[in-house]
């Protein structure tokens, strides 16, 4: 096999798993969102709300995760297993201990969150029993990030698709019974908590027989500062920009709904589709983070390099196909989610803009991804700054409010943020300093 032979291999082999493990991963969100349709509207947009703000939530768990990914997978590609175990078992210990607070927190305060958040008292009949059920046991999920990165990290992206797959088909069924029984947003709830807590389970035992000299001992668990702060140095970061992110969507969330119900729906109906051209991005993004990570370890930055540009060649074609496929079916995808003409008709442009700009959203995440597993997670979380506070909410704001362009004006600022941000992260990618990165 040749050399760029070897390296596609890698990459595919590696990114396939992942998008296959996103596309199942994005089903679970759809799945709630798909029989929520089947009660009401308003439903969707409770269940919207709560994912928003776990969006939050998830972004301070992407820390551990991202920095787990960073410093496992360095440290496996120098065959340093011992320092590989003991970062393993600090992450998972943050892990306990963050999505535990992240619970506390949400079943102390889950209503002045959700209002934050923008719901009113008809929203909040349905986000309120939604959100405690899947917020409250929020560490299940935070220790579910973290051990599929800890695999990850160490080139095994098939467990955690396995262990997705089979919290897919467990929380497809469990809806199924749960709105045929007649639970409402409970049920639906119940299932998603259900499938995570399965799906951690599962991860734990395919850590446990992924690598005999993979052993963690009782004393790689006590707490130990150092390893705790390298892994936070890396991944904070790394959380900030999605924090950052999220917190940017919240407060867009709240003039879409200004907009209008019909609007704010439409909005999430196209959100939730739009998740699924995201796949092939972060599925590339994630194996190239790893293999990044891995080829400073074994000190190649070359092949860093060459393992991105066939990340980011790979993902644009994909997401290319995935954006004309959003153009000519923009119509059929949006009567699947609801039958309002209306609410079908602003999914239906909204979906028309998202294809334009697939290369952009590709070129966004796999410069990303490839910074941070070298350890260079700031100038993302710059980058991230700008586009979502300078863009999405100023130029966004201006467009949709000021220039009375509704729903279209929001995507028009996202479609330019993208751009933007793509480049900027290009660019640096390109200066090259993240390959003298020490951890």
């Amino acid at each position: 096999m040749s050399h760029s032979k070897k390296a596609i291999f890698s990459v595919l082999s590696l990114a396939f798993p992942i998008i296959i493990e996103n596309i199942l991963q994005t089903l679970l969100g759809t799945t709630d969102t798909y029989f929520a349709g089947q009660l009401t509207d308003t439903a969707i947009a409770g269940i919207s709300v709560t994912n928003i703000v776990m969006n939050i939530f998830i972004s301070f768990f992407t820390a551990i995760s991202i920095g787990t990914t960073a410093i496992v997978s360095r440290n496996y590609g120098k065959k340093d297993f011992s320092k590989a175990n003991h970062s393993i078992a600090q992450a998972l210990l943050l892990a306990v201990f963050l999505g535990g607070a992240v619970g506390l927190l949400c079943l102390l305060f889950y209503k002045p969150i959700l209002r934050l958040s923008g719901a009113d008292a008809t929203v909040m009949r349905y986000a309120a029993p939604y959100f405690l059920i899947v917020a409250v046991p929020s560490v299940f999920l935070c220790l579910q990030q973290v051990l599929a990165s800890c695999l990850r990290a160490m080139q095994d992206t098939r467990s955690p698709l396995y262990a997705t797959g089979t919290a897919n088909l467990l929380n497809i069924i469990l809806n199924a019974c749960f709105i045929h029984w007649g639970w409402g947003v409970v049920g639906l709830a119940l299932a998603t908590t259900l499938s995570r807590i399965i799906s951690m389970l599962l991860l734990f035992y395919r850590l446990y027989l992924h690598d005999p000299r993979i052993t963690l001992r009782l004393a790689d668990f006590k707490i130990h500062k150092k390893t705790m702060q390298a892994l936070l140095t890396v991944g904070i970061p790394a959380g900030v920009e999605k924090l950052i992110m999220r917190i940017g969507q919240l407060i867009y969330n709240g003039m879409i709904i200004s907009i209008g119900v019909n609007a704010y729906v439409a909005h999430n109906i196209a959100g939730t589709i739009e998740s699924y051209s995201y796949i092939p991005a972060m599925g590339f993004g994630l194996a190239i983070s790893t293999l990044v990570g891995t080829a400073l370890g074994e000190q190649n930055p070359r092949q860093a390099v060459q393992n991105t540009w066939l990340g980011y060649l790979l993902s644009t074609l994909c997401m290319v196909v995935i954006g004309a496929l959003f153009y000519i079916f923009a119509s059929p995808l949006a009567s699947l989610f609801t039958s309002t003409t209306e609410t079908q008709d602003m999914v239906v442009s909204v979906l028309r803009i998202i294809a334009l700009f697939q290369p952009f959203s590709a070129l966004v995440q796999v410069m990303t991804s490839a910074l941070q597993g070298a350890d260079d997670t700031k100038f993302p979380m710059y980058a991230t700054l700008i586009g979502i506070w300078g863009i999405r909410l100023g130029i966004g704001y201006g467009l949709a409010v000021s220039m009375n362009l509704g729903l279209q004006g929001v995507w028009y600022a996202y479609a330019l943020d993208l751009v933007v941000r793509g480049i900027i992260l290009l660019i640096r990618f390109q200066r090259g300093k993240w390959q003298s990165i020490a951890v």
